[in-house]
């Protein structure tokens, strides 16, 4: 509670240093900001209005940021970060206040939810596409329990997009070309149909390479092209009753991008020790972004297909509206990645590409393996029902509503394929020692090599309903400046999960053209243990079934006063739940009911994974619910004439049995997720507007967080908290931009935005023992963009160009790093270097 009133201290002495009486009024009263609206509480209403720590980016902001999808708003909101997945950059990481999920899974949902129109996204997979006509992007801070209950102990993101009109014919063309050959079209065009019913038409093509070339065979890294329209359609069918419609495809054609490796491999890795000296022999480091790297066979392209319908029925009555939300989506997302060393080696392999040797022949009696491109598929479908309105005399609002959402999720990474292959590094095991394991054998170094081979294919059902309601009351006490706000949430989630997975390795002789399967070894394991050579187990999984059903009611409580018409303070408590699920990457299948040693079934929970820890749980026991508690209080302030903006608030939040998603040391993708124990974190966020000229608009938005993992034993109840970490929690962030018109001509208005965003060092992982290698450094990114707008073209024509740079100072920044692969500690992903072009925008 010490913590709390040190927040709540603040806040009140913050609400005393910008009261009226402490800030000189400006006497120009033609000049103020304008207003922001947003519909984060399901109702639009002010920016100022709403008790929620949200940044809101409108249209205009949007072309001013150069933000055209998730990705792009990383890094101009504090305390937010976003990072594609590794090996798949069509699927993004989305962190608020150190809050996400690390690896992304069929079986697990992220604790940010995205949502378009009201609808929401199940797969973080696909949500780093481009989206044609934005109107506003919301993102809420904090945990959402009452009014978006599913899965957001981290936050929310609203992408609202342009709705048809029946006002007047509308149309909007947009072509940017610039550097790495960018080019992009966007077409929209409103067209009303009758007096009552309308339609909105877009259309939009990308295309721009990479940064990295592939001087090996097949694409570059990084090369993307994306394709996709929108159709709306809007229906007033009477002065009461509203119906929209719409349908969006996109089709995302892009080249994954590659790790370097910066730091060559000397911790333990574990099952792939052998190969690992070998494997640094055959890759590239460097603490430099390369401009060029190899792979040893045809990069493949990648490539996401979305598509959905949304409707929404609206019906206003005399006690208040009635509204229908429902949605189907669909997804199809492949996925070829390669982890190499970045110098082609065909003796040192990580990827699903064809294979041709002894083992392939071995295990499936044909000379090569084929090309397999891992593949999600997933439907989902909901329903939601609101009603709000007043009563009392207008001093209770509220929304009452239900939800059903239930979805079809498959990961397809069959049949068996190549994973991994190298040689044996030659002074892992004796040359003469192994030729006796062999059968007195003569081997020469060189002679040996190791191979992965996998197959996998996860099936998953979901189903998720809920029932909520907010209140908010206006007692008619203190000139009606208080406002107090309840709200309830029931939720109950069932999810089903099953798991199909081969993994076999071999040890190839290749002189001798004869492949042994490691599980022929098992006798010898201790000897070849002594010696640093660890064999896998049984790491098959035959039909292996999990299921689990969750429930849990959160509640909130908000208290706002209006100090005056332009100043409100609120203090709030609210809770959230995120459901629990399974972990398609758990090497052990745990309690599946089968006697321990049956094949492919076989209770696996008191032997050790692949790191030797013995963990007492597996796949079909998955992991259990997270819950928080967080307290927030606020400041939302317009001054000086609505010149100036302060919205700040303090906050600090208790999770318990938070979920948290390690790899396993000396593995390559082998993770373990459950229910550490407690966490807690506080912090302070603000955003600042000031329109200190006519012609002049400064920002600044900061975040600073404080995390900790409080409470974490392991199975022998050890206390271990020291052991975790936040993953990607900045302890410092902020934006700081200038907007300055420069003129205002009859042939138009010509005005310069500067911007610099940054960002503290954070964690890339879970365990405190990886942050060495996997850590993010600070960085920060200048940009700049120089835009004449306004420019008449005939009677009705506006045109707008824009010139823009991202990265002018061409900052080196890794965005994400791991330390598990068998030739590297450490090994990064690139941010964006200087990127520039050129907008042309016309609107009719």
């Amino acid at each position: 509670m010490s913590k709390i009133k040190t927040l709540t201290g603040g806040l009140c002495a913050l609400a005393v240093a910008i009261s009226p009486a402490a800030l000189a009024q400006s006497g120009k009263q033609n000049l103020g900001l304008e207003e922001v609206i947003v519909t984060a509480q399901k109702k639009a209403e002010s920016l100022q209005d709403t008790p929620i720590s949200l940044t809101a980016f409108g249209e205009e902001r949007l072309e001013i940021d150069g933000i055209s999808n998730l990705g792009d708003i990383g890094s101009k909101v504090p305390s937010l970060t976003i990072e594609p997945f590794p090996i798949n950059n069509a699927t993004l990481r989305i962190f608020i206040r150190g809050i996400g999920i690390s690896d992304v899974q069929v079986t697990q949902d992220p604790p940010i939810g995205v949502y378009v129109d009201g609808v929401y996204i199940a797969r973080s997979t696909g949500t780093a596409l481009d989206v044609a006509e934005l109107q506003r992007i919301e993102v809420l801070r904090g945990p959402q329990g009452t009014l978006y209950g599913r899965n957001t102990t981290g936050g929310a993101i609203n992408l609202v997009t342009k709705r048809p009109t029946t006002e007047g014919l509308e149309f909007k063309q947009k072509f940017t070309v610039g550097s790495r050959n960018l080019f992009t079209s966007k077409t929209s065009a409103n067209v009303p149909l009758t007096d009552n019913l309308a339609a909105k038409l877009a259309y939009l093509y990308t295309e721009q390479d990479g940064f990295i070339e592939n001087t090996g065979p097949g694409g570059d890294f990084g090369d993307r092209q994306v394709q996709g329209f929108r159709v709306d359609l809007r229906w007033d069918i009477s002065d009461t009753m509203s119906l929209d419609y719409a349908y969006d495809q996109s089709d995302f054609d892009y080249y994954n991008t590659m790790y370097q490796s910066v730091r060559p491999g000397v911790q333990n890795k574990g099952q792939a020790e052998p190969i690992k000296a070998f494997a640094n022999s055959q890759s590239k480091y460097s603490n430099n972004r390369f401009s060029k790297m190899a792979t040893a066979m045809p990069y493949e392209e990648s490539s996401t297909e979305i598509e959905g319908h949304a409707f929404i029925l609206t019906k206003d009555f005399e006690a208040g509206q009635l509204k229908y939300i429902g949605a189907y989506r669909e997804l199809v997302d492949a996925s070829y990645a390669d982890l190499g060393g970045g110098l082609g080696s065909q003796d040192y392999r990580v990827d699903s590409h064809e294979y041709c040797g002894p083992a392939a022949m071995a295990q499936t009696g044909e000379e090569c393996l084929p090309l397999v491109i891992p593949e999600i598929s997933q439907e989902q479908y909901s329903h939601e029902i609101q009603f709000s309105g007043s009563l009392f005399n207008d001093s209770v609002d509220y929304i009452l509503g239900a939800y059903y959402f239930e979805e079809e999720a498959t990961e397809d990474n069959s049949p068996i394929h190549h994973q991994f292959s190298s040689k044996l590094s030659n002074d892992v095991i004796p040359i003469p020692l192994l030729g006796e394991l062999l059968g007195g054998v003569l081997i020469g170094a060189g002679d040996v090599g190791i191979m992965n081979m996998l197959s996998q294919r996860y099936d998953i059902e979901n189903k998720a309903k809920a029932l909520f309601g907010q209140f908010t009351w206006t007692p008619d006490i203190l000139e009606n400046r208080l406002h107090l706000t309840f709200g309830a949430r029931y939720s109950d989630d069932d999810r089903t999960a099953l798991k199909n997975q081969t993994d076999k390795t071999y040890i190839e002789v290749n002189n001798l053209n004869m492949a042994i399967d490691t599980e022929t070894l098992d006798p010898l394991s201790p000897i070849l243990a002594g010696i640093g050579f660890l064999l896998p187990g049984d790491r098959s999984f035959d039909n292996i079934r999990g299921t689990q059903s969750f429930t849990d009611t959160s509640f909130s409580f908000i208290a706002e006063y209006d100090i005056t018409d332009d100043i409100n303070v609120y203090g709030k408590f609210v809770q959230a739940y995120k459901s629990g699920g399974f972990n398609t990457r758990d090497p052990q299948r745990g309690a599946t009911g089968s006697p321990p040693g049956t094949p492919g079934r076989g209770d696996d929970t008191n032997e050790p994974a692949a790191d030797g820890v013995v963990y007492g749980f597996g796949f079909a026991d998955g992991f259990d619910e997270e819950n928080v508690d967080s307290y927030e209080a606020g400041i939302k302030s317009e001054l000086m004439d609505r010149r100036l903006r302060i919205n700040a608030n303090l906050f600090f939040s208790q999770y318990t049995n938070i979920q948290l998603n390690q790899i396993l040391n000396g593995t390559v993708a082998d993770t373990k997720v459950y229910n550490a124990g407690e966490a807690e974190m506080y912090g302070l966020e603000s955003d600042i507007t000031f329109l200190a000229l006519e012609n002049l608009m400064l920002m600044l938005n900061y975040a600073y967080l404080e995390t900790e993992v409080t409470e974490a034993t392991d199975r022998e109840g050890n206390d271990v908290a020291d052991t975790y970490v936040f993953f990607s929690a900045p302890e410092h962030s902020f934006t700081a931009s200038a907007d300055l018109t420069l003129a205002y001509e009859d042939w138009g208005i010509t005005s310069l935005n500067v911007s610099y965003n940054y960002m503290t060092e954070r964690n890339g992982g879970s365990r405190a023992a990886n942050a060495v290698n996997t850590f993010q450094r600070d960085y920060g990114l200048l940009n700049a963009r120089l835009s004449i707008n306004e420019i008449p073209v005939g009677r009705f024509g506006r045109l707008n160009v824009g010139f823009w740079g991202k990265n002018l100072l061409d900052k080196e920044y890794a965005i994400t790093a791991v330390d598990n692969l068998p030739a590297a500690d450490r090994a990064v992903i690139w941010g964006d270097p200087l990127t520039y072009g050129v907008d042309v925008i016309f609107n009719y």
